[in-house]
């Protein structure tokens, strides 16, 4: 494709020329190994720089006539520009990209007016934005971005910081996951939800798991919900075989070939938000939806149409929109060096999906997380979970000793969830932390300061929640 005057610029004696749109978004992002894998980052950091400027010379009406995917080839495109409300955009119609990242950092833009915002903006607008921010711009605006879900607790609330307690096992061994989910409650984890990661897709061990999670939801009376991250075909049986669900997962992209790779679309998706909401479980709200995203997984499935990650990941966020989602985390350096290279590269992804997310209105969270193959450490991820804690994340992941013994990979600890809300002065979902308080667990209010011994009224229920492991008939 011939390059578009709209897209050159002159830098002293020479002429920089962009393809089109995507090429441009593309050659202007922050460098990350994904981009360079896919052919479509900048050669140098002047090309970048250059492809900045002319980004923020972009009108963002621009972004409602050109598509970065075309409209009758893909479904995703489709939900964005049919979704779109013209109102809401009429606030910022007439600024260019880089007049928005200005206006976003003003004191204009309240967290109201932001709210309002929201069904205005399209993710290739919040992408675009995001590409001309440094990291301290990202937690600025991330910060006055307030998204606040319910289900059987209040989430993303201002001052308040969850977490995903995830008691992976390789084995999915019930003795093993109950000892994982005792241990996180006791640390004050699991206000968003105790969710599984099951080590087998099979039906009769998902409903196994499910039921379980139910159980000590219910024997406890925990404020919480559980989640078993099974496909969501799986999910969808085992709620027509009357399992209680609580909420409903899957992994989505931001193209249609990247859905189609993970074995989803659109219409399966609203089918099965509305077997959830079907089953009446919240008692504070009806959000249901439970989705994770990941920078580089549009490349993997080769469907990426030529995007640079980042812009399919904040596509990705406009399917997760549609669906009122109780939560939504990107899963920042689960994927591996390959397309976030380093602990550097992984820090600029976190905080960027973060912004966009917030931005478009999501209730962000973060699973802040590399592999053992990528040029990144603990202190990296202490690094991102200081820096979303300031931003407003609302969850993390807590997993024992930061290393999940399934999936094998390194996330964050309950004791880092810990450390997170007592130096940013976060607390659990309210609902949680008078549980909490109330269960001894936790002497203050705030449910930052444990106690020093196991509470008494966990011990009637240890023996039935550690009993041996005996698999349902059928369960291999």
């Amino acid at each position: 494709m011939s390059a578009s005057p709209a897209y050159r610029y002159v830098l002293g004696a020479r002429t920089y020329s962009f393809r089109h749109l995507a090429d441009l978004m593309a050659k202007a992002t922050p460098l990350r190994s994904g981009d360079q894998l896919a052919g479509v980052a900048a050669l140098t950091e002047e090309e970048r720089a250059v492809a900045q400027l002319r980004l923020a010379e972009v009108p963002l009406k621009a972004f409602l006539t050109e598509a970065l995917i075309p409209y009758d080839e893909d479904e995703v495109t489709r939900l964005i520009m049919d979704t779109h409300d013209p109102s809401a955009f009429a606030t910022i119609s007439h600024l260019s990209v880089g007049d928005f990242r200005n206006w976003l950092l003003s004191d204009q833009a309240t967290p109201q007016v932001l709210a309002k915002l929201r069904p205005g903006i399209t993710p290739e607008m919040a992408a675009a934005v995001s590409k001309l921010m440094r990291n301290q711009d990202l937690i600025l605006v991330a910060q006055k971005c307030q998204v606040i879900t319910r289900f059987r607790n209040t989430l993303g609330l201002p001052g308040h910081l969850a977490t995903r307690l995830q008691p992976n096992h390789p084995t999915d061994d019930i003795n093993g996951i109950a000892a994982s989910v005792l241990d996180g409650l006791l640390y004050g984890n699991g206000d968003a939800v105790i969710g599984i990661n099951p080590a087998s897709d099979n039906l009769a061990q998902v409903i196994r798991l499910n039921r379980m999670l139910d159980e000590v939801i219910q024997h406890y009376q925990i404020p919480t919900q559980s989640c078993v991250l099974t496909h969501v075909t799986n999910t969808l049986e085992a709620i027509h075989q009357g399992t209680p669900v609580d909420l409903v997962f899957q992994s989505i992209g931001g193209t249609e070939g990247t859905n189609t790779s993970f074995g989803v679309n659109l219409a399966l998706l609203t089918e099965a938000r509305e077997a959830a909401l079907s089953l009446k479980r919240g008692t504070l709200g009806d959000n249901v939806m439970y989705f994770e995203t990941g920078q580089g997984s549009a490349l993997s499935a080769n469907a990426h149409h030529g995007l640079d990650q980042q812009t399919c990941e904040a596509r990705a966020y406009a399917v997760a929109r549609h669906f009122s989602p109780l939560l939504i985390n990107t899963v920042v350096g689960f994927i591996g060096p390959e397309y976030l290279f380093d602990g550097k590269q992984i820090i600029r992804a976190g905080l960027e999906d973060h912004f966009c997310g917030k931005l478009l209105g999501l209730p962000m969270g973060c699973d802040i997380c590399y592999t053992n193959h990528a040029e990144a450490d603990q202190n990296d991820m202490d690094n991102l979970l200081t820096l979303l804690g300031v931003a407003g994340c609302n969850f993390i992941m807590g997993i024992p000793g930061s290393d999940d013994i399934m999936l094998n990979y390194q996330t964050t600890s309950f004791h880092d969830a810990l450390y997170a809300r007592r130096v940013l002065n976060l607390s659990p979902a309210p609902e949680f932390a008078d549980w909490l308080q109330r269960m001894a667990i936790c002497q203050d209010a705030r449910g930052q300061q444990l106690t020093d011994t196991l509470p008494n009224a966990f011990a009637p229920g240890l023996k039935n929640l550690t009993a041996p492991d005996t698999p349902e008939e059928g369960t291999p």
